[in-house]
């Protein structure tokens, strides 16, 4: 029986110009943002400059994190403490968290079997609320122009969360550029790797402008490239508290040899996703999340449905690809546990039972699918999925026989 051997959490190696670039900024010592010599343009400045280009974006601003981004975008639109909030169920943690830093009420949405939000929830839910932070979860893209419909109809301001879909696009228009702001990470799971990083982008000069200096721009917002102009500033410079948090020129300069590269990346990750998605069809029992063809999606992890299996059953699947060497997550399970922590974990972001919802995160199974993966890495993954998921969908719930040799 064969077993997969390889890392769900190892990433490829910083490429060598991103290794140079870092070299250089170290052996000057000018790592803060705005500590340049004369004539010298910061690297935190260069990179926001690229991805503001990169994304058709007429401002961005680089943080020390995407926790960080979501946070200064709910400060730079207004939201205040005791303000709902509404955001998917379907989310990671730092979501809520987010909101719930800024003393603000983290609003809950449904999630449909395609892994996105409920537009019909979203809908029943609006009511007196002005802002949605809208997580694009694990790359799954709703139908964003159904959706800016929903929230301008009610006069909500959308938020993007894109930690997961740098890259990505609905009817060839990107994520991040439908709403007010568009908040990225680049943390090491990301589509570009700093460790720890964040990226705003907006086309609203007075939401950027807010942002810059929450992020700690010490009066020196002019050394901005991609910032509004310093007119934008002037009612707002000795009104806005500094929160620093702007990235530092070490973690640009070793993302804006990734930055050029992200094309190349993003289609790497989607081979691998459609090698893993054309081993699972058809697996009894199993359900393959539908991508519709107005998706441009990036999928650096792979989701797939057991719904309506009883938690033994599904716990089972779990052993039994562990066992042979296949790392899923659950978001089902009675206790968080890494990544799948879910709204009814959140204590400080209480909210009634959803059942509908509980249905699908009940049944969602999860799982990275890092470049370090090969195309056949791809397809033994897969072909262990449906080997376990099958067995136990058959009623065999016992551990797999390892000794067994594969045809």
């Amino acid at each position: 029986m064969e077993c997969f051997t390889g890392s769900f959490t190892q990433q490829e190696p910083i490429p060598e110009a991103a290794i140079a670039a870092a070299l250089r900024v170290m052996q000057s010592g000018r790592l803060h943002r705005y500590n340049t010599a004369p004539g010298e343009i910061a690297e935190a400045a260069l990179l926001e400059e690229e991805f503001a280009a990169a994304t058709g974006a007429r401002y961005c601003l680089a943080v020390a994190s995407g926790g960080y981004a979501l946070a200064t975008a709910l400060r730079a639109v207004g939201v205040r403490p005791g303000d709902r909030v509404l955001t998917n169920a379907f989310t990671l943690a730092p979501v809520p968290g987010a909101i719930a830093s800024v003393g603000a009420v983290p609003v809950f949405v449904g999630v449909t079997e395609g892994l996105v939000i409920d537009l019909d929830d979203l809908a029943a839910r609006a009511e007196g609320a002005r802002v949605l932070m809208l997580s694009h979860m694990r790359g799954h893209v709703c139908d964003m122009a159904a959706l800016m419909r929903v929230c301008e109809a009610r006069g909500i301001m959308v938020i993007e969360d894109c930690a997961h879909t740098m890259g990505a696009a609905w009817q060839g228009r990107l994520t991040g550029r439908w709403g007010a702001i568009g908040c990225f990470s680049t943390q090491t799971y990301k589509h570009m790797n700093s460790g720890e990083g964040g990226l705003l982008i907006s086309d609203d000069p007075g939401l950027m402008a807010r942002a810059v200096l929450l992020s700690g721009s010490y009066m020196l917002y002019d050394r901005h490239r991609a910032a509004p102009p310093p007119e934008a500033f002037a009612d707002l410079r000795l009104t806005t508290p500094n929160i620093s948090g702007r990235m530092d020129n070490l973690r640009a300069a070793i993302l804006r040899p990734q930055l050029a590269d992200l094309p190349r990346q993003c289609a790497r990750w989607n081979e691998r996703y459609r090698v893993v998605e054309a081993g699972l069809a058809a697996t009894p029992g199993l359900t393959v999340i539908d991508r519709p063809a107005a998706e441009g999606f990036v999928a650096s992890s792979f989701q797939f449905l057991l719904l309506d299996w009883a938690p033994a059953a599904i716990r089972a699947v779990l052993a039994r690809c562990a066992a042979r060497g296949v790392e899923l997550k659950w978001f089902g399970a009675a206790e968080p546990a890494g990544f799948t922590s879910r709204y009814a974990n959140w204590a400080y972001a209480p909210s009634a039972p959803m059942p509908a919802t509980d249905r699908i995160l009940h049944g969602i199974l999860d799982m990275r699918l890092p470049l370090t993966f090969s195309l056949e890495d791809c397809a033994q993954i897969a072909r262990i999925i449906r080997a376990e998921v099958s067995a136990v969908f058959q009623g065999d719930t016992s551990a797999p026989d390892l000794t067994a040799r594969a045809d």
